[in-house]
């Protein structure tokens, strides 16, 4: 429960006009108002207008001399870029904003949307996992999200190479919800644009609390970590290194009451320690779709909000603009190959993984990856297995190349 003062019986009031929105929108712009603090002023002065005019005493009780709130020219300038960007703004409160989200002590106030709000009322399940997740570790995340889609759950990532890529990618046709580090319209990693669109056309969304337009910084990741933990019912770790942004997230999920899974892996494969720990210490132990289903609490009918009041940005509001085919790629250079290089390594583990597969992961030819996976092996770095299967070759203190 919140420690807000109105939390326990007295849910805060979503903005019902333009103003009260730019009033909320200013006060968490502002200097040194964080989202506790937002919640705290709130409750104090009941409205958010009345706590932009007691801000400066309030600051200046702090011992902060001459301080201002976010000028509201600031706060018109994000608005119009929303408008531009089709992004909608859901305020805690209103009929889109998530159930479990709104149960934390550090909810936004505010959410970005690009695309469709309605997904964020549906049951979800996060998964998120490594960066230079493995062949073995795609696959079993592109199987995970297609038996939660089948079962009726969304899935929820947080846009990143690897684990995050292939839930979304799976489930992309069914719905899924990707959220942001930085802005709702700041599409990073700029790989994954294609994939972010495509999210928001059928049927997904987009989500960020940060400011339309704000490059993401390290400091934000762990921000965005807690909204996926938040939105879900429960947490997937498929792949994860003893220190990463996907134990974070397993730790919010923890601190939240949410169910932590995870799926076990090789022990001499860096990626999977972070997931091996967590199942040492209470972890459920994940095989297939079917273990998370177990796990996650009895779903409640779905219902969909009656909306008459929500109003959708003047433009082209849910739909996102058209990315154009792009010419078929050059010629690899040396450059490039030396790249290939470093992504079989990436997918390669101790575990052995059958080649076919891992060029289909690496979405390249054969005729492209065969002569590097010889030079792989004439380095002593990957061995071929009976059966056309590949694996790491250990260095002589026993850790993967």
């Amino acid at each position: 429960m919140r420690d807000h003062s109105y939390s326990s019986t007295h849910p805060p009031l979503p903005p019902t006009t333009e103003d009260d929105r730019v009033s909320w929108l200013r006060l968490l712009r502002s200097r040194r108002v964080g989202v506790s603090t937002f919640w705290r002023l709130l409750s104090e002065h009941g409205d958010a207008q009345t706590a932009l005019d007691a801000l400066p005493d309030v600051a200046r009780s702090a011992g902060v001399q001459r301080y201002e709130a976010c000028p509201e020219g600031v706060v018109l300038a994000e608005l119009k870029a929303a408008r531009a960007r089709g992004a909608k703004l859901v305020c805690h409160g209103d009929p889109f904003y998530p159930i479990e989200l709104a149960a934390l002590s550090d909810a936004p106030p505010m959410l970005w949307v690009v695309g469709d709000p309605a997904a964020l009322k549906r049951p979800m399940v996060a998964l998120v996992g490594a960066r230079n997740a493995s062949s073995l570790g795609l696959r079993m995340a592109r199987s995970l999200a297609g038996g939660l889609a089948q079962a009726g759950y969304q899935v929820v990532s947080g846009l990143a190479r690897g684990i995050d890529t292939a839930a979304h990618v799976e489930t992309v046709d069914t719905g899924t919800v990707a959220v942001m580090a930085g802005g709702v319209d700041v599409l990073y990693p700029s790989e994954n644009t294609r994939l972010a669109e495509e999210i928001a056309h059928k049927g997904g969304a987009l989500v960020s609390e940060q400011p339309i337009g704000l490059q993401p910084m390290a400091r934000h990741f762990p921000m965005r970590n807690r909204i996926v933990s938040g939105l879900s019912r429960a947490v997937v770790v498929v792949e994860a290194a003893a220190k990463s942004g996907s134990l974070i997230t397993a730790r919010y999920a923890l601190d939240q009451g949410r169910e932590v899974l995870a799926v076990p892996g090789h022990p001499m494969d860096a990626r999977a320690s972070g997931c091996n720990i967590l199942i040492r210490d209470g972890a459920r132990l994940v095989r297939n779709a079917e273990d998370i289903l177990e796990a996650l609490p009895p779903r409640e009918p779905d219902v969909q909000p009656d909306l008459p009041g929500f109003e959708e940005p003047a433009g082209n509001s849910a739909v996102t603009p058209e990315v154009a085919e792009g010419p078929p790629p050059p010629q690899r250079s040396l450059r490039e190959t030396a790249a290939l290089h470093l992504q079989i390594l990436e997918r390669l583990g101790p575990s052995p993984v059958a080649e076919d597969q891992l060029i289909r992961d690496l979405g390249a030819t054969s005729g492209r990856v065969s002569p590097v996976l010889t030079d792989l092996e004439l380095d002593g770095k990957v061995e071929r297995k009976p059966g056309g299967f590949l694996s790491l070759v250990p260095d002589s203190d026993g850790t993967r190349h």
